[in-house]
């Protein structure tokens, strides 16, 4: 899959200054690759205009062969009084019923689907968020924070079953951590303060692409230890009245 931004143009309605301006871009997927930078650099503009969530008042996006685009973030709206069951249910094609018991498994979430979204954390949310939107057709997925609220062990596990489970699937995903985008992404593309300010160009970086079973690194061994002794301490500590 093949996608350009050309010559983008945007301004929010009131702001004096654009968020882009003559902004050139390209990705080409299959593939994981992450759009990375500081608050208010712009990622979820970029998002919301590839998606097609908001138009460029100059220049195009150009996404062909592409059937469907999805776009969620980390702060949808969920149906609080609902269960987990019956709303997944309502939304799941019939022909990706297997695929989703495969990711509520993946996710941890499989013993929720009685639960109310309601009495859910919220890193427990974003998780059924993301399992919603990878049982939809899609060619391209953008996921704008979507494990913000996720531990740390747990985000890595669901990045690297998602690289198995969707091979040929793009994925466009933000994040704050810089750690993280490094490990899974095929390539980052970071967006510098100061993109307006005439430059407007995003640097690409070449990512560490992890796969399964890849040599665990040094940093990754001692954090791994660190939670392992959190889950000794959760599993043996009396439950608070």
């Amino acid at each position: 899959m093949h996608i350009a931004c050309r010559n983008l143009h945007y301004t929010y309605p009131g702001a004096d200054s654009p968020v882009f301006s003559n902004l050139d871009w390209s990705i080409e997927g299959p593939g994981f690759f992450a759009l990375f930078g500081l608050s208010g650099t712009g990622k979820s503009t970029l998002a919301r205009l590839i998606s097609g969530e908001l138009s460029p008042m100059q220049g195009d996006i150009d996404i062909p062969n592409a059937r469907r685009v999805l776009y969620t973030h980390n702060a949808e709206r969920i149906p609080g009084w609902n269960t987990v069951g019956a709303h997944l249910r309502s939304v799941t094609p019939a022909s990706k019923t297997s695929l989703l018991t495969t990711i509520l498994k993946d996710y941890g979430m499989e013993v929720h689907l009685e639960s109310r979204f309601s009495g859910l954390s919220m890193g427990q949310k974003n998780r059924i968020n993301l399992a919603r939107y990878l049982v939809q057709e899609f060619d391209l997925l953008i996921a704008d924070e979507v494990l913000a609220n996720v531990d740390e062990p747990t985000r890595n596990h669901i990045l690297e079953r998602l690289k198995i489970l969707f091979p040929q699937k793009t994925f466009i995903y933000i994040s704050h951590n810089a750690l993280e985008v490094a490990r899974f992404s095929q390539t980052i593309h970071v967006l510098p303060h100061g993109s307006t300010a005439g430059t407007n160009k995003i640097h690409k970086i070449t990512g560490l692409d992890r796969q399964e079973g890849m040599k665990t690194t040094p940093e990754e061994l001692v954090q791994e230890r660190v939670y392992a002794i959190l889950r000794s301490a959760a599993s043996t500590s009396e439950p608070r009245p």
